[in-house]
């Protein structure tokens, strides 16, 4: 089995990179194949090239590091995203990642411009790491929880992945270390969870 980890943060003491390592140990204790990805240490270029905006046809780029992305995703039997609530949405590096890489022909297909896609991935699930500094009253009530909306109902699902878990720790940046052990401790069992049922 094999479960790529994806962490979307640029400060290596930041909690979101303390919750993707938490996970890419717990799923080696597990068995599991892990393949982690620090978006920010590998110098992923989140930009899109002119080429690369073909959905019907297939993408085309230049990029070798998108394609070992791309050919990497056909082995994995589910993905883990890590990342903090910036704004409403993921950083943008890992917003790039998604328009570059899980692109037409690679992890789905359009019959036609304004059909209904097929995902193409092997991977049925994926699980999504959150960290927010909003409440989750007026995550909900004010703004509509964006992120949930961005992989439930938007990316995740047009790829295929079928079953789509998530969990936000919030507030981060007044938690205790007791608070931050726990939420280590949720993250490494929802792991452990996802890799249990592919």
């Amino acid at each position: 089995m094999r479960i790529a980890v994806y962490l979307a943060h640029p400060r290596p003491d930041s909690f979101n990179r303390a919750l993707f390592d938490a996970v890419v140990d717990e799923l080696r204790g597990q068995a599991v194949e892990v393949v982690p990805h620090d978006l920010y240490a590998e110098g992923f270029d989140p930009s899109l090239a002119a080429a690369e905006t073909e959905t019907v046809g297939g993408t085309q780029t230049d990029s070798v590091q998108v394609r070992g992305y791309q050919n990497e995703l056909a082995e994995l039997d589910a993905l883990i995203f890590v990342h903090p609530n910036w704004w409403g949405m993921p950083p943008a590096i890992l917003t790039g990642w998604v328009q570059r890489v899980l692109t037409s022909a690679v992890a789905y297909k359009l019959t036609e411009a304004s059909g209904a896609p097929t995902g193409l991935l092997r991977a049925k699930r994926a699980l999504v790491l959150n960290t927010s500094d909003t409440t989750e009253d007026r995550e909900r009530d004010v703004f509509g929880d964006p992120l949930q909306q961005i992989w439930a109902a938007c990316v995740l699902p047009y790829i295929g992945i079928e079953d789509v878990r998530r969990r936000v720790f919030r507030t981060v940046t007044d938690s205790t270390d007791r608070q931050r052990a726990a939420w280590l401790a949720e993250a490494r069992a929802m792991a452990a969870a996802l890799a249990a049922d592919c």
